[in-house]
């Protein structure tokens, strides 16, 4: 699978990685054993990114990957490299943000991933106002300091808020919602991203799985799954459910863009290969709920480009049917 340097960490990664709410919460219940599993295949796949946060299960998916990097068995210094996230355990509130929280964050992270140093942490989608408060990146600069990090970026939600990120000078990497669906960091959060050295990390590539092509206006998703309950944004924010997508808008868009799929191609790796072939891209994370899915989600990262003409009918039928819901929005 190709490798990218994943911005001034100077790490490189797989360019499909794996990310992990799914083995915390907010989907379907994934068993531990089952979990272990997806991460394993992932990994013999090619995969050695993955991506994960505290609030995940309120630190089960973390717990379930230092369980696994314990007893993870390869040269050294060729582990995966992991992300975890912080800073949504508690009430969103700019003056939660202080150095002493940070570090208990942060050592908590590292307790339950059993790292001493933990690779990459990322603020998890903040208030905007932590974007502008030097006090809360000099408190990341002393995490680094003391050895507890290796690198942080920042999770976004919007395009404003990633420009405000990418102005911090040690921001190695900036996550994003970037899929088929939701182009709008192509216009300028990319391009900055480049210019900066930062590397991006590509989350909802799948639009919560509209883009594999499996979902009907009828299907029934689980009471615990974030595709039932956060449809209207009640619990956090909408651009996270469907790419905040109107459900019946992307179902009747998902179908027309599986049929674009190429020969031998999933929607799904078609999904994740558009990602990937977009300058700036450093590492797509898909969630996987069954082996059989992080086994193909990897296979998407040795695929060839995709041809003009069919990126053409790709931001054609963006345009037509889903940049008015999405586009000014975030």
């Amino acid at each position: 699978m190709e490798k990218r340097v994943l911005g001034t960490t100077g790490r490189k990664v797989s360019v499909v990685g794996l990310g992990t709410w799914q083995f915390g919460d907010g989907w379907s219940h994934v068993q531990e054993g089952d979990a272990r599993a997806i991460l394993e295949t992932a990994v013999e796949s090619g995969v050695d990114f993955i991506d994960t946060a505290d609030v995940y299960g309120d630190g089960r998916s973390e717990r379930i990957i230092g369980g696994f990097l314990r007893d993870f068995r390869t040269s050294p210094g060729e582990r995966p490299t992991v992300a975890t996230k912080f800073g949504r355990r508690g009430p969103q509130e700019p003056a939660a943000f202080t150095l002493e929280n940070l570090r208990a964050w942060a050592d908590r992270s590292r307790e339950n991933l059993r790292m001493d140093t933990l690779d990459l942490v990322q603020l998890h989608t903040p208030p905007d106002s932590v974007f502008a408060s030097d006090a809360v990146f000099d408190a990341l600069d002393t995490l680094v300091d003391e050895g507890r990090i290796a690198s942080y970026g920042v999770s976004v939600e919007t395009c404003d808020q990633a420009l405000s990120a990418l102005a911090r000078p040690h921001v190695a990497s900036l996550q994003i919602i970037l899929n088929v669906f939701r182009r709008k960091p192509l216009d300028r959060v990319l391009p900055a991203a480049r210019e900066a050295g930062v590397g991006v990390i590509a989350r909802v590539p799948l639009a919560s799985g509209l883009l594999s092509g499996k979902f009907r206006e009828d299907t029934v998703f689980a009471a615990e799954d974030h595709r039932a309950y956060n449809r209207h944004g009640e619990q956090f924010d909408v651009g996270e459910t469907f790419s905040g997508v109107d459900y019946a808008t992307g179902v009747a868009a998902a179908a027309e863009f599986t049929g674009l799929a190429p020969d031998g191609i999933t929607p799904a790796q078609l999904a994740l290969r558009w990602v990937t072939q977009q300058d700036g891209v450093t590492t797509v994370i898909p969630g996987a709920s069954s082996v059989a899915q992080a086994r193909a989600n990897a296979a998407a990262g040795s695929l060839g480009p995709l041809s003009q003409p069919l990126l053409d009918q790709l931001r054609e039928l963006y345009d037509r049917r889903v940049r008015a819901q999405v586009h000014d929005r975030w």
